[in-house]
């Protein structure tokens, strides 16, 4: 492996905390467009050494011990970057979302100084140094920053109540989450005397599970989950996205919530395999993952105010990813990680969406904006082809990810996630699609909702209500959009997906690589990406989406009928109402039980 290879990882975090540092100690004196360039051009740098990353692990793992402290004998006490595939394609992701979220706010905010660009770019090197870190104890550090700083830029508008209450709702909870996940690391440092993936693995081999190591693994991913917002964990999303700035809500749903699932999936691989084994894990992440997405998809449906509705078909996609996940096989988790990608561009195309809707018509509210916004030609021809996306229309990323996963669990036996996907998919998709034709095309009628699924009372994010849309902010849009329609026809995308994945669940061959120094790689595995069948699902899914918006558009026309329905029938519905009550107590008390529940099912199984 070439040193410059090698020293790439360490760079990819150290350069954007470098020039973090340098704006927050000179923004006051720069000019808007020296900060504007010098982010941009860190991020593009970022971007650059993560895509060389990603080629040169297609054959093998980048190993970076800090300081040359290389392993003797298989052992080290140095801080180590294991990169494969999965990791170098996140760090990728992650830049070009960033990348994105920059362009599009050269235009966006008026006074914004040097404040915004330094806490995003403190949220890059997080996130990357997450996604390639070969270190448990250095995983909670740079989740960390990743997460100190989500807090800043939700409440970024500090002279706004709402904001603050979002802001302090997300850092109470992931805070608690992470203290979870040091007890846990504590706990598993106690047993095994190591803090790197690859020696608590080797460390681990042979013991039998005892209840420290299994209460320890509990901890730390109940940590991982809070983040990655699966129920009852998830309650801070939806407060969080419906404050933050909306280019923020970009990174938070588009690579931010699927880095808990990351990490989830990388500590069991590289780490807690040989006292967890896949089929005990395996049904745990498949409960959580039906419960997710149920809970999203409802949740998707009662939102009038548009980052809301976005942020729980969020939640409602975790719940699918995590059932991908949870067949703990190479094939479903290679659609998995297509999916991913597919989903973040879609999704931050959606939030950019709804940010040229906010400061167009200073609103985010479904029924107050019947037929506003029919004069945005770009942004209603984007959000809608969103919609569609969402709901996995080929051949768009999503479609080909959610394919290839569906099949992935078919071929294990798990047929019938293959129905619950199609359904949660056509239900968010559908739910977007509602509030676009309604915001868009004046189509139906002003929903009759109330309480916080309201967007009426969202402030814009510009002191002014735009005109013209800057080209800047319509770019990102398209550049997201096309990228999520581009990866759906990307030859040999599902082989090469298939590779990643494989080198993901290798476990003994990620402990060599970083402390034998042997870095081979599963063999290639040809996957078939377009099939008959896919794309008739694919259809059926979008078909299913457009029932669901007509439904929801003209939904007065049935309401005699529904008023016949007892009320046992919708009690669970507004139950998960009462649930989402975006008090901070309420939300604490969820987070236990959800933690409990983990340490239960991971003992039961």
């Amino acid at each position: 492996m070439p040193p410059t290879v090698q020293a790439l990882p360490p760079l990819l975090v150290a350069v954007p905390l470098v020039v973090a540092a340098v704006l927050a100690a000179s923004g006051r004196v720069l000019p808007r467009l020296v900060i504007d360039a010098a982010s941009m051009l860190s991020c593009l740098l970022v971007l650059g050494s993560s895509v060389v990353l990603l080629a040169a692990t297609g054959s093998r793992r980048v190993v970076s011990w800090l300081g040359g402290y290389s392993p003797v004998d298989g052992s080290s006490v140095g801080v180590v970057f294991v990169v494969d595939r999965i990791g170098a394609g996140l760090a990728t992701l992650i830049a070009a979302l960033v990348a994105a979220a920059l362009t599009y706010t050269w235009r966006y905010f008026d006074e914004v100084e040097s404040y915004f660009h330094v806490l995003v770019l403190l949220f890059l090197a997080g996130m990357v140094g997450f996604a390639l870190t070969g270190d448990l104890f250095n995983a909670f550090v740079f989740f960390e920053l990743m997460g100190a700083v989500a807090y800043a830029l939700t409440g970024y508008k500090i002279e706004e109540a709402k904001p603050l209450q979002g802001a302090l709702n997300f850092a109470v909870i992931n805070s608690l989450g992470a203290y979870c996940s040091l007890l846990g690391i504590g706990l598993i440092y106690g047993r095994t005397g190591e803090l790197g993936f690859a020696q608590i693995q080797r460390a681990l081999i042979g013991q039998s599970t005892d209840w420290l190591v299994l209460v320890g693994i509990a901890l730390v991913f109940t940590g991982f989950l809070v983040k990655g917002a699966a129920v009852p964990l998830h309650f801070w999303l939806a407060d969080a996205h419906a404050v933050a700035p909306s280019p923020v809500c970009v990174l938070f749903s588009g690579v931010m919530v699927e880095l808990g699932l990351y990490g989830v999936a990388r500590t069991w691989s590289a780490a807690f395999w040989p006292v967890l084994p896949a089929e005990r894990l395996r049904p745990v992440l498949m409960a959580a993952g039906v419960v997710t997405a149920v809970v999203g998809a409802a949740m998707c449906l009662a939102q009038s105010h548009l980052k809301r509705l976005l942020a729980f078909s969020t939640v409602g996609h975790v719940g699918m990813f995590l059932i991908a996940l949870g067949a703990l096989e190479p094939a479903a988790i290679g659609g998995l990680s297509i999916y991913v990608v597919g989903h973040a561009a879609v999704k931050g195309a959606l939030f950019l969406c709804s940010g040229v809707v906010l400061n167009a018509r200073g609103s985010v509210d479904e029924a107050e904006l019947h037929g506003q916004c029919r004069n945005l030609p770009v942004t209603r021809i984007c959000f809608l082809l969103g919609g569609l996306a969402l709901a996995a229309l080929p051949p768009f990323g999503t479609w080909l990810g959610k394919t290839l996963a569906e099949d992935g669990l078919s071929h294990g036996g798990f047929d019938w996630a293959e129905y619950l996907l199609i359904g949660v998919s056509a239900i968010t998709g559908g739910a977007v699609l509602r509030a676009g034709a309604r915001i868009f095309l004046g189509a139906g009628t002003p929903p009759d909702t109330e309480g916080d699924t309201r967007g009426s009372e969202e402030q814009p994010e510009t002191t002014y209500h735009l005109g013209k849309i800057p080209v800047t902010m319509l770019v990102p849009v398209v550049a997201l959009l096309a990228g999520g329609l581009t990866l759906g026809l990307v030859p040999g995308l599902p082989t090469l997906a298939h590779d990643a994945a494989s080198q993901l669940l290798d476990h003994t061959g990620y402990a060599a690589a970083a402390l034998d120094g042997v870095s081979a790689v599963p063999s290639p595995a040809p996957t078939e990406s377009w099939t008959l069948s896919g794309l008739l699902l694919g259809v059926l899914s979008v078909l299913l989406a457009l029932v669901v918006a007509a439904t929801g558009l003209y939904l007065h026309r049935f309401r005699r009928l529904f008023s016949q329905v007892p009320p046992v029938v919708t009690l669970p519905f507004r139950a998960l109402r009462t649930a989402h009550s975006g008090h901070l107590g309420d939300y604490v008390v969820w987070l236990l039980i959800g933690m409990t529940l983990l340490t239960i099912g991971l003992a039961i199984t």
